[in-house]
């Protein structure tokens, strides 16, 4: 089994790349995409040499990448994917290989999360609009698409995590409950930048508070992008 994780930024998606990782049976890869992506925009994200050095690929040899040999034997792998990094140029025929999940979360969360790393960013950037469009496309191949929610995730791990298993033809494993701290060894190069708070964890967060109070720049950027929250989070599975 491939499993292709969609998320945008700031949204659990690395702890749940942990999660799966911590799995003797499955080897993880950390958003395939970035290099290309930033080559291929030219966009001034933070390490954006570092992450191009690390990632030298074209989009069309990660894509073969991800439907080679799994690395070290193992039968399942995890992909971390950004849905932003899906632009004009990348290619998806993969998608039609794996499991798609899109994992979501409250725009004004990633709003206010992605500002304090990202200066001035846009609806583009967090990648709601494109999650429902790679949403629709795994419709259009006839595939089953499975949508979860980072807020049910953090109240119930152990319950979300095996209800989704279930539902892709998984054995849950508990070991996805937790994981050593320190990060991981498929870690991309862009870790150090924003993976400070779950290097710290060993496992899932409890739950968030009240959505935070936006304004100006930050509210525009949530309210454009909560239509497409809410289209995603109508086909919640779980």
């Amino acid at each position: 089994m491939r499993i292709a994780m969609w998320s945008g930024p700031r949204n659990l998606s690395t702890a749940m790349m942990y999660a799966f990782g911590n799995r003797a049976d499955f080897h993880v890869v950390d958003e395939p995409f970035y290099g290309p992506y930033l080559r291929m925009t030219g966009l001034p994200h933070p390490m954006a040499g570092e992450i191009m050095a690390s990632r030298p690929e074209s989009a069309e040899t990660v894509q073969a990448q991800l439907l080679g040999p799994i690395p070290e034997g193992k039968p399942h792998a995890y992909h971390k994917h950004m849905c932003q990094h899906m632009i004009d140029g990348v290619p998806r025929d993969f998608m039609a290989h794996c499991v798609n999940v899109f994992l979501l979360r409250h725009p004004a969360r990633v709003a206010a999360s992605f500002s304090r790393g990202y200066e001035n960013p846009t609806a583009a950037d967090i990648g709601f609009a494109a999650q429902a469009e790679l949403y629709d496309y795994v419709l259009s191949l006839g595939l089953t698409p499975y949508v979860i929610d980072s807020a049910d995730i953090r109240r119930d791990p152990a319950g979300k995590l095996r209800a989704l298993c279930e539902a892709i033809g998984l054995d849950f494993d508990p070991a996805m409950l937790t994981w050593p701290a320190g990060g991981h060894a498929q870690d991309g190069a862009w870790a150090p930048h924003w993976y400070g708070s779950v290097h710290r964890s060993t496992g899932f967060a409890g739950p968030e508070g009240d959505l935070p109070e936006l304004s100006g720049a930050a509210a525009d950027l949530a309210e454009e992008a909560l239509p497409h929250y809410e289209k995603m989070r109508a086909r919640i599975l779980i």
